[in-house]
Parts: C-alpha cells; structure tokens; sequence
C-alpha cells in the first residue's frame, strides 16, 4: 500500500472516532460533574478592605453635597463648560489620543486572559492516527532465509480532564476577571487623564487669548499716547522725557504680547498631541470664550470610591490578589484528573472497523504532592504579601483620591475669593489712571506719572484675567476629582476595548 493510500485511511480512521469520540466526552462530563457538586473553594473570600474616608469633605462648607450618584453630572463633563470647540476636541480625543489607546490594548491582553483562565475548567480532546508499515526477516530450520512485512493501523482519542475540586481553576478565573476589571478601569482612569490634561491646555489657549486682547487694546491706547506725547514735545508743551517714557511703555508691551504668541503655541502643541495630531497640521482659532467657571456638585467622600476609576482599579487588582491566595492554598491538596482513551487497531483495514478491532479505557489520576521544600507555603505567603500590597495601594489610592478633592475644593474658594477682590483692585487702578490723566492733561504732572499708573492698571486686570483661568482649572480638577462623567458601575458593562456599553448582552460579571 502506498503513502496516498495510508492517509485516506487515516482520514477515515480519524472519521469513524466521531461516534467513540462523543460517547467518551459524555462520560468525562458526567464523572466531572459528579465531581464538582462536592467541590468546594479554598482561600478568603474577598472582602473590600475598609477605609475611614470621613463623613464630610473639610472645605465642603458653603457647599451644597449631593448625596445621590444621579445628582453628579454623568457622561461629557466637559459640556458644562458650553463651549463647542472644546466638545469637538473631546470627541476627537477619545478616538484618537494614544494613551488611551495603549490602556485599551492593555485590556484586551486581559480578556484574552480571562478566556484562557476558563480553559481548565473543560477536558482536553486529542485524536490521533497512525499507519505503520514493519517488515524483518527470518531463517528456517533448512537454512532458508524469508522476509514478512505487516501494516498496522491505530486510531484512537485522548480525553484528560483535571478536575477543579479544590477551586484553583475557579479562584484564577476570579483574579484574572477583578484583573480584567481593574485594566478596564484604567481605560477609564487614562480618558479621564487625557480629557483633563487636554482641557486644561484648551482652557489655557482660551485665557491667553483674553490676555492677548487685552494687551492689544493697551498696545492701541500706548500707541496714542506715545503719539499724544510727542506732539505735545513738537508743540513745546511737553518735554522729551515724556516721548521716551511713552515709547519704552510701547515696546516693553510689545514685547510681552510676543511673549504671549509663543505661550499660546506651547499649549496649542499640547492639545494637539492629546489627539495624536502632528502640531503642523492643528491650529485653534481665537475666538470669545465665556471666563464663568461652571459649579458642580461635589457629593460625600464615600461617593468618591465609586466615582473615581483609579480607585475602582486599584479595588479590583486587591480582589485579583485575594483570590491569588486560594490557588496558592489549592495546591496542598490532591489533584483528580479523570483520562479516557478509545479508538481502533488492527492489521486488516477491511476489517477495520469491527467490534474486535475498537478499544477503550477510562480511569482517574489521583496525584499529590508530598514534599516541595517549603515551595507552597511560601507560594501562600508570597500570596497574602501580595493582597497585603494591594490593599494598602488600594487605600493609598482613596486617600489621594480624597486629598485631590479637598486641594481642588479649596482652589475653587480661595481663588474666587481672590478673584473679588482683584475685581475691585482693577476698578481702583482705573478709577487711579483716569483722575492722573486728567492732571496730564492739564499739565500739571509729567508722563512718568501717568505711565506708572497705566502699568499698574494693567497688571491688576492681567492679574485678574489670571485668576480667572486659575478658577477654570481648578473647576477641571474638581470635576476630574470626582471622576468626571464616571461611575462605577460603567464596568458591569464593557465592550471589547473597555468602554461603557448598553448592551446587556456584553455583561462582565463582578465579585
């Protein structure tokens, strides 16, 4: 028989293993089956790691704290500032921005993970088949030498399955799915990131912009004055110091909105890298941006542990080390593995697939392992170590959490206070400079004294243009603090790449 003759029947060899093949996959299930409704689970089970977050935040007077989840903005956050540019810019980042990009890449390795995790819980199929041609020779009692040749034809299907009596298998699947949830919190905690750092660049074009306005303006009015001035020396009435000091306030105010032109592009740059542009090709144009910064509700601190991604992440990576402990205790007790075999052998292909040629075996392998060195019991402590890690990350994260909101509560009420009172100090500069140029005009005082009073009036109303950006984004950070438009629950329902979905169908389940 030739070689295309041995694969055709290796292909119906391997054909006719269906039928033996189902009936030995039912019996493994039904063995395994009997077998886990007495299994049971080692390890902990999971219990949140407490933490005092306080019953208040301490700047929360003269706040009003929403107490229910839907009393904080969900969703686009950034739409409480009603500005359409940055809306746009929004939508664009969250497709294109890179590290988000690389969290989501992260999360799908983790899926992928769990999926392998579930893999033990199933017995493993294998079929082979094999056609051996053996020949030898052999010498008669009459000194004649005979040579004989035989085919052996073998089929048979491997079935091994271990089962999960102790939970190992199960308390892996339970870290790698809190392990895929903390991931997918990242994603989340990476958007959140990048929308902030990319509002606050926006915020910063949009402040620079005011200012740039405003220096204009006073380049206009300089520039009267220094014409003012020096008809004025023309005409003998004023003397040349007066047109030197009007033309240095010129050019020294020139000079600083230059200055401003490169601030501007430094934050442009910025915002578009945040949405993985080359700064070539993206440009913001000026326009008038309302300088109100919006309120939000801050709520109580309890509500920051299911608002903030970080510290859902930083959660479900310490129920991932807990269950680690039960499948480093899983291995001190003895394994099961139930192993079936069956299929064909014989040597006459014709009558192949008969009764006497199909053969079969099922049995159990019970294995333990009596001594490791202390390899377990420190694989057990490396285990408890680890939740120990975690869980005080997990706090840490809570507290930082919680000092964030505080540090952005007290920017809000400090510079808004600031912001008051520069208000009246910029009226009072003015109110200053008009009564000075009004002795200017009457000769009763040089340039110089009007000149200083001019700077300062700048300063004070740049000061508050200042404050004003300082007040934007301190109301971004507040609104990040809180975790912006997220909650906790947008990870019982996940697509592929970690993003809320409302499709009930893609549920991931949680501990």
């Amino acid at each position: 028989m030739d070689v295309n003759q041995d694969t055709t029947m290796m292909v119906l060899m391997l054909n006719q293993l269906q039928r033996p093949l189902r009936k030995l996959s039912r019996m493994l299930m039904g063995v395994g089956l009997l077998g886990l409704l007495s299994a049971c689970m080692v390890g902990p089970d999971y219990v949140r790691p407490p933490v005092d977050v306080g019953t208040t935040f301490k700047e929360s007077a003269g706040w009003q704290p929403s107490r229910a989840l839907a009393d904080i903005p969900r969703g686009p956050w950034w739409e409480m500032y009603q500005d359409e540019t940055l809306s746009q810019l929004m939508d664009e980042l969250n497709t294109s921005n890179q590290t988000i990009a690389q969290t989501e890449a992260k999360f799908r390795q983790a899926v992928a993970i769990t999926q392998g995790a579930r893999s033990p819980l199933y017995p493993s199929l294998t079929v082979n088949g094999a056609a051996t041609r053996a020949g030898g020779s052999a010498t008669s009692a009459a000194g004649v030498v005979s040579s004989t040749a035989m085919t052996t034809y073998n089929a048979n299907a491997l079935a091994s399955w271990q089962l999960d009596i102790w939970g190992s298998v199960r308390r892996n699947i339970e870290s790698t799915d809190a392990s895929e949830l903390g991931l997918a919190a990242d994603v989340a905690g990476a958007r959140l990131t990048a929308q902030t750092a990319m509002a606050l660049s926006y915020l910063q074009v949009r402040i620079l912009d005011e200012q740039k306005r405003l220096l204009q303006a006073t380049l206009d009015a300089y520039q009267r004055s220094l014409t003012l001035t020096t008809n004025r020396y023309e005409a003998g009435v004023s003397g040349l110091a007066d047109v030197a000091v009007a033309r240095t306030q010129l050019e020294s105010t020139r000079a600083q909105f230059i200055d401003l032109e490169q601030q501007r592009a430094v934050f442009e740059n910025s915002v578009a890298v945040f949405l993985g542009r080359p700064p070539s090709t993206f440009s913001i144009a000026e326009r008038k941006f309302e300088l109100t910064p919006p309120v939000s509700p801050v709520g109580l601190p309890s509500l920051v542990l299911e608002r903030r991604p970080d510290v859902a992440g930083a959660e479900r990576r310490t129920a991932s080390a807990n269950a680690l402990i039960g499948v480093a205790t899983a291995a001190w007790f003895p394994s099961l593995t139930i192993n079936g075999n069956t299929g064909y052998r014989g040597n006459d292909y014709t009558q192949w697939f008969t009764a006497p040629a199909q053969f079969w075996a099922l049995g159990p392998q019970l294995a333990m392992l009596i001594f490791d060195g202390g390899a377990r019991q420190a694989a057990i402590e490396q285990a408890r170590a680890g939740f120990d890690l975690q869980a005080a990350i997990y706090r840490q994260t809570v507290l930082q959490a919680l000092q964030e909101v505080e540090n952005a509560m007290v920017q809000m009420r400090v510079f808004e206070q600031e912001a008051v009172v520069q208000r009246l100090a910029v009226q009072a500069a003015q109110e200053s400079l008009r009564l000075t140029r009004n002795q200017y005009d009457q000769g009763l005082i040089d340039y110089l004294s009007v000149s200083i009073l001019e700077t300062a009036a700048l300063n004070n109303e740049r000061t508050y243009i200042t404050l004003t950006g300082n007040r934007l984004s301190a109301s971004v950070r507040l609104i990040a603090a809180i975790g912006g438009g997220w909650s906790v629950e947008d990870l019982k329902k996940l697509d592929a790449s970690g993003n809320p979905t409302a499709n009930p169908s893609n549920t991931v389940p949680t501990n």
